[in-house]
């Protein structure tokens, strides 16, 4: 299935604060990477989405944590799309509804649910790792910085949701170690921090 990224990149610019737009950025490049990665493991099954779609899941899952939708978020994606025209696939949709399963009853099942729900936060904890060092750039982070941040300062970007990156390591779900979980996802945004200030 074909969707037109551009089109969908222009609404959620328009829509979003500018953190919120890069944050969204970053999910997306994370989700391009945990789809790799469990590819080349051979870890995806036939009825998995496209990686495009995982993509795409992961670019516009804040679409309405912006303007009027703000408070309903993140129940009114399909709204915020059609503001600019676009719709919200079916495909896509169950995706994203797996990102805050506390807010819209959607428990993930399939590995790019399991991907969106574990690496959303993970991309804060990730930027905020890199506030830190003098440079402030993605490329100076390096992979032990934020494996003990993660584990070992639970109040260092205390509003990280721990307990959902760790379930990446769950042998139900995407069963990646953590470190390595955290590995990918920090490679996946230094690949695109031109594209997001970091």
């Amino acid at each position: 299935m074909q969707h037109n990224r551009q089109k969908y990149l222009e609404a959620i610019k328009a829509q979003l604060e500018p953190n919120i737009f890069n944050h969204s950025l970053a999910l997306e490049a994370c989700m391009g990477a945990i789809y790799d990665y469990l590819q080349e493991k051979g870890e995806l099954k036939a009825e998995e989405p496209a990686k495009e779609e995982w993509c795409l899941a992961g670019l516009i899952h804040d679409a309405d944590f912006g303007g009027e939708f703000k408070a309903e978020h993140p129940r009114k994606t399909k709204e915020a799309l059609a503001k600019y025209g676009l719709e919200l696939p079916e495909v896509l949709e169950k995706i994203v509804k797996a990102h805050a399963p506390e807010l819209t009853g959607v428990k993930p099942v399939s590995k790019a649910q399991w991907a969106i729900m574990c690496a959303d936060s993970l991309t804060g904890l990730i930027a905020a790792v890199a506030f830190i060092y003098p440079s402030r750039k993605l490329a100076d982070v390096k992979l032990s910085s934020v494996s003990k941040r993660f584990l070992k300062e639970p109040k260092f970007a205390a509003g990280t949701r721990r307990d959902e990156i760790a379930l990446a390591a769950r042998p139900d779900g995407l069963n990646i170690p953590v470190e390595k979980f955290i590995e990918i996802c920090l490679a996946a945004m230094q690949s695109i921090a031109g594209q997001i200030g970091l």
